[in-house]
């Protein structure tokens, strides 16, 4: 393990203190750093937070990350952080493939491992994770999965107000995420090659807003009735080396115009499914929404009442109150930077609002309070949880695929 230049070694940790090994530098090694440096600052935890250690694949590339974002050493090496007994969690945010190459070897190493969503690329794989941190769960080993929308204030308070009856019955569940990179300049980095990233927009995007939909409403996928998949842009320029971090904005094409490399995944899936409530629903996710940068959005209608929330106005949810009488009747916004609202008080004063980064910071803290013995504000999900979303996004290719509707139990 390569390490900064120090004047002396770490001393060796203290029971109350919990060391992070981070695997990975690029986007979400950005955002993770970030929430385990901010973290500790924003809210009391009850363990104190060692940035310990980060890996990547470049020496020069990993070393300047260290150096930016706060880690005490660096390796080119994954497995140096997973036998490092200074660490007590790792943090995969590696792409897709080799989530569980390195969450299954650290939890055979005893320890607690948090992966960036997808679980994995393929169902395999996450099966595989699942029954990984099964049998490390029975030695007090916990798994963390880094669906970080849950803590956005707004979709938090959506999910207790479900919990509270404001909506009653629930009808309908209506999600999209919907973005506008993915056109025909974008080059054909890792995310649009099937053997590393495993699916496109689906896996990248719907597994999103299955994983906001099953919190929400407390309500599981029973089964996918309708699907379409469909990759527009077929190819894509070949790089050497990624630049921008979804875009690929920077990145360097081998021979720019001539080489050309074939998109092995989606752009743009399309489902509808039924929930164990009784509700009927519909989940969309493309690349290619002009006009959508990053909209992750959701409405739930209830016979009490209606929810919606848009990421791209993410400090607010819309609620209706089907209580009320016809004349009182309206969409109202409700700002959730209050105190009262989950998160909100270890932030800003109301309407000093919170952006993308603070659904990170909440779940570092989060996760810290449970390895700390305490309740998170929200729940976090497990690989087993994850898992449950992974077989809706199985579900709903095979539905594509086959053009038939395939029920939940089925993807085991």
């Amino acid at each position: 393990m390569t390490k900064k230049t120090t004047a002396k070694r770490p001393s060796p940790m203290k029971h109350t203190t919990l060391g992070i090994g981070l695997v990975g530098t690029k986007f979400m090694g950005k955002a993770h750093s970030n929430a385990w440096m901010s973290a500790p600052r924003f809210f009391d935890l009850p363990l104190v937070v060692n940035m310990r250690a980060v890996a990547g694949t470049k020496v020069q590339d990993v070393a300047e990350f260290s150096q930016r974002w706060g880690w005490q050493c660096c390796s080119d090496e994954w497995q140096d952080l997973v036998t490092d007994p200074q660490i007590g969690l790792i943090d995969n945010c590696t792409p897709n493939h080799v989530h569980a190459e390195v969450s299954i070897a650290a939890l055979a190493a005893g320890k607690h491992v948090a992966c960036e969503k997808p679980l994995a690329g393929t169902l395999d794989d996450a099966r595989r994770m699942r029954d990984a941190a099964k049998k490390a769960a029975a030695k007090g080993i916990k798994t963390f999965v880094w669906f970080n929308y849950r803590r956005c204030p707004a979709v938090a308070f959506a999910h207790q107000l479900v919990n509270e009856g404001k909506l009653g019955r629930i009808f309908h569940v209506r999600a999209s995420y919907l973005q506008d990179w993915g056109g025909p300049s974008t080059p054909l980095l890792w995310r649009f090659q099937g053997k590393l990233a495993g699916s496109g927009a689906h896996g990248d995007l719907n597994a999103h807003i299955i994983d906001m939909a099953r919190f929400i409403t407390g309500e599981e996928v029973t089964e996918v009735v309708g699907a379409i998949e469909e990759t527009f842009i077929k190819e894509r320029d070949i790089i050497e080396s990624t630049g921008g971090a979804i875009a690929g904005k920077g990145a360097k094409r081998a021979v720019r115009g001539s080489r050309k490399g074939k998109s092995t995944v989606d752009d743009a899936v399309l489902f509808m499914a039924r929930m164990s409530g009784g509700a009927i629903a519909s989940f969309e996710a493309s690349r290619l929404a002009t006009g959508n940068q990053n909209r992750n959005q959701i409405e739930i209608n209830g016979e009490k009442g209606s929810l919606k929330f848009d990421f791209e106005r993410m400090n607010e949810l819309q609620w209706w109150d089907h209580t009320l009488p016809a004349r009182m009747r309206g969409w109202s916004r409700v700002m959730c930077t209050d105190a009262t609202h989950p998160y909100a008080a270890n932030y800003w004063p109301a309407a000093h609002v919170l952006g993308y980064e603070h659904g990170f910071v909440s779940q570092a803290a989060d996760t810290v309070m449970v390895l700390g013995g305490k309740k998170p504000v929200v729940a976090i999900p497990d690989f087993a949880d994850a898992y449950e979303t992974q077989r809706v996004l199985e579900a709903a290719i095979r539905c594509a695929r086959t053009r038939r509707p395939v029920a939940i139990s089925e993807v085991k």
